[in-house]
């Protein structure tokens, strides 16, 4: 009995025990003396147990069987006690703890305080522990990592993204989404929306905050402010050419938009916007002197050329800069070569004048599509007619503005995928539309007279144009005409407005090498001109009376602005000339196409004498410059003479006439030299040849040739860049958000454009969304 007594009571004490850490478990907030009362009355009910019943039915507890213990005390559930030990009570104040890591003392008083405080201690702002949020935003690299894809910008379908380990950032999350907004033109309300903050918070759960719209603006300012400071480090030193437009904004301001263009070092073009800004008015010399603070604002002294277009307050920006840095150390030739015009805006005009006494099939076209677009009724039955025709397309007929040749293009380009639809339509609508169209709507000599001084052209002069027009439709205009009934278009009059449509394409596509945006276009200029003037004198020598008279326009305004070359900027041509294909080869054949031999020979020597002018310019800057980093390189070295190094030079310079007098060489320039060597064949590269990948290369056989060269090529030949900033700000402006301050519109836009990677300009696409802006209306 004695060895099963003591086995019986030897099994008991785990059970005993047991059920008091059960008891503690299932009611934490019992004080000890309240347990002790539980057990009893288990004990004495006659709780069930292998003890109970092997020693006669007297209880046995822990007190009985070992030697007496203090209770178990409960461990501290919250997760800061890992950081934390409680401080010895002191009698009359309330409990302590101390940071194990820093040893700030805390009050964690359990009735009246709790653990928060010492909870965002340690998680946020404890210096001596290596994972709080201040520790890890110094040292991101020890956050916890996860694997993930990097984003691959401009990555093709074969693009394969690489994988890397990627940690959690509050600070990166929140310049993202900084970013997101700018370059998505979002609102900075979109952060407060319901479905942005669940969206977040199944993406990433550990974003327990995110930003709301206040911060989010400043973020946006800092990285606008960011990349102004990284821009104005690119351009130092840098000689830049710019362009520059103005545009009203729906809030009734005046915006000019002025956008640097360079080429660097390692011979990329870049084209960034510098400002966004409000001007006053639009008067010539007001402009200059904005163009002047901003210029000063970014620590620019060194420009070349500025690209505007032919409105005529536009001289005064040009007399302005003429007279304030004329006489700077770092102008070339007292800004000889400062002006350019908008080859754009002077070819829309050119253009526009053969229009003028417009067919009257293209009215007639005119007709039926504002007939379609007059309500939506008339669109639903025109639709009808389409799916009838089985014409798949969604495309929607287009109406052309009577100042912007491109417009009617594109409404006639797009009239013909519909013809079988109008013709249709005509039939079972009864359609006769002896509908009256003014002459100011398709365009007489006093409007096209009046825009041309007055309206800017390109995308950002179509809101001044549209609100042009509305005056001349209500008759506030001048040259006010009667009213025109033309009708709708009969099977000859299609015929006419395809060929029409044949001529003008040649006229667009020329229209899109002027404004391209991903590549240096001044290079091409001469031989652009020189097919348009090859098209006019096709179409004069054509059969087609309509076409004459066509040609007779344009050959009028193109002997205007490029006929005589008075008007045109020289640097435009010597471009022409230091592109490897031509050189002197292609001016020469080109010129005597169209004038006479006399004229061809003064205009090659004219260029030939502009350019010598110019590279001894380049030639004497940079000697000035080698002699000051000699000067620098004497004080450096005491122990050299500078008589010595003189002597020395002056053997050299001996030697190596003496070798071009062996080898009977006469001494070249590196101009000289350049259009001396044949030219490169334009049929082996095409299309395909990359005027700046050629330099590069050959930068070091005309190491001064090569400046002159990266400052030439620079320049644009029209003001698109700065007018599709005009998009940009219609967009960004709406009528949702026209509260945003000047200064605010100017971050997100140069923001934008400086975040963004080179992007094709699309004239068409432009042109489209001013149009939906202006007019609101969507068919």
């Amino acid at each position: 009995m004695t060895s099963s007594s003591a086995d019986c009571q030897c099994y008991q004490r785990p059970a005993v025990s047991h059920l008091q850490s059960t008891t503690r478990n299932d009611r934490p907030a019992v004080s000890h003396s309240v347990h002790s009362h539980s057990h009893t009355q288990m004990d004495d009910s006659g709780v069930t147990g292998i003890g109970s019943n092997n020693v006669g039915n007297e209880p046995i507890t822990v007190d009985e069987q070992s030697p007496k213990r203090s209770p178990k005390r409960r461990a501290n559930q919250s997760e800061v006690w890992d950081h934390f030990q409680k401080l010895e009570k002191v009698e009359g104040q309330k409990q302590k703890a101390v940071c194990n890591h820093c040893a700030q003392i805390f009050t964690c008083d359990s009735n009246s305080n709790g653990t928060s405080s010492m909870k965002s201690h340690i998680k946020l702002i404890c210096r001596q522990y290596e994972y709080s949020q201040f520790n890890l935003n110094k040292n991101p690299g020890k956050r916890q990592k996860i694997l993930g894809f990097e984003p691959v910008n401009g990555g093709g379908t074969g693009t394969v993204p690489k994988l890397t380990a990627v940690s959690f950032s509050v600070e990166a999350c929140r310049k993202a989404l900084a970013e997101m907004i700018i370059l998505d033109e979002l609102p900075f309300r979109f952060v407060e929306g319901q479905g942005f903050k669940r969206f977040i918070y199944v993406v990433q759960p550990k974003w327990e905050n995110p930003p709301g719209r206040l911060t989010v603006a400043k973020d946006c300012i800092k990285i606008y402010q960011d990349g102004k400071k990284s821009l104005k480090r690119a351009l130092k030193d840098q000689r830049i050419c710019l362009t520059t437009d103005t545009w009203t904004s729906l809030q009734n301001l005046n915006y000019m938009c002025l956008t640097a263009h360079f080429i660097d070092c390692d011979w990329k073009l870049h084209k960034k916007i510098l400002n966004f800004c409000l001007v006053p008015n639009d008067k010539g010399e007001t402009l200059g002197k904005v163009v002047e603070e901003c210029l000063v604002e970014w620590g620019i002294d060194k420009f070349l050329t500025i690209t505007i277009d032919n409105a005529k307050s536009n001289d005064g920006i040009i007399d302005f800069l003429k007279k304030k840095t004329k006489k700077r150390d770092t102008t070339i030739l007292d800004h000889d070569y400062l002006h350019v015009r908008c080859c754009a805006h002077i070819l829309n005009l050119v253009v526009r004048e053969g229009l003028k006494d417009v067919d009257v099939s293209i009215a007639r076209v005119r007709n039926v599509v504002r007939y379609v677009r007059s309500s939506p009724q008339r669109y639903a039955k025109f639709r009808s007619c389409c799916d009838k025709e089985k014409i798949v397309s969604k495309l929607v007929p287009c109406l052309d503005v009577a100042t912007r040749w491109n417009a009617t293009y594109f409404m006639l380009e797009g009239a013909l995928i519909f013809q079988k639809a109008f013709e249709r339509l005509e039939v079972e609508d009864n359609l006769s539309l002896n509908v009256g169209v003014s002459e100011d709507e398709i365009g007489v000599e006093s409007v096209g007279n009046e825009l041309e001084e007055e309206v800017h052209g390109g995308i950002g002069g179509l809101i001044n144009i549209r609100n042009f027009e509305k005056q001349h439709e209500r008759g506030q205009g001048k040259g006010r005409g009667k009213h025109v009934t033309h009708g709708t278009p009969s099977s000859d009059d299609w015929n006419v407005v395809e060929m029409y449509v044949e001529v003008l394409k040649v006229f667009y596509i020329l229209t899109e090498k002027f404004s391209g945006s991903l590549h240096v276009t001044c290079n091409t200029f001469f031989k652009e001109i020189m097919t348009i003037k090859t098209a006019i004198v096709k179409l004069e020598n054509c059969e087609d009376p309509k076409l004459k008279a066509l040609a007779i326009g344009m050959n009028k305004k193109y002997d205007k602005y490029w006929g005589k070359f008075e008007k045109i900027n020289s640097l435009l041509l010597y471009a022409n000339v230091l592109d490897p294909r031509y050189k002197f080869v292609y001016v020469r054949w080109s010129l005597n196409k169209h004038y006479e031999k006399s004229v061809v020979e003064n205009k090659v020597i004219e260029i030939q004498e502009g350019m010598l002018k110019l590279f001894n310019w380049y030639e004497k800057r940079s000697v000035q410059f080698g002699k000051t980093q000699n000067v620098g390189e004497f004080s450096r070295n005491e122990k050299v003479s500078k008589e010595y190094m003189n002597f020395c030079e002056e053997m050299d310079d001996e030697f190596e006439r003496h070798m071009e007098e062996e080898n009977n060489m006469v001494s070249k320039s590196e101009l000289e030299r350049y259009l001396m060597e044949s030219k490169e064949d334009s049929k082996v590269h095409g299309d395909k040849f990359d005027v700046l990948a050629w330099w590069k290369v050959n930068s070091p056989r005309y190491p001064i040739l090569s400046q002159m060269v990266r400052d030439i090529l620079a320049i644009p030949v029209s003001t698109v860049a700065s007018e599709s900033a005009f998009s940009t700000g219609g967009r960004v402006l709406d009528p949702y958000r026209t509260s945003l301050s000047p200064k605010v519109a100017e971050a997100l836009i140069c923001a934008q454009n400086w975040l963004r990677g080179p992007t094709q300009i699309s004239l068409r696409e432009a042109l489209d969304e001013v149009e939906a802006l202006e007019s609101g209306n969507t068919l």
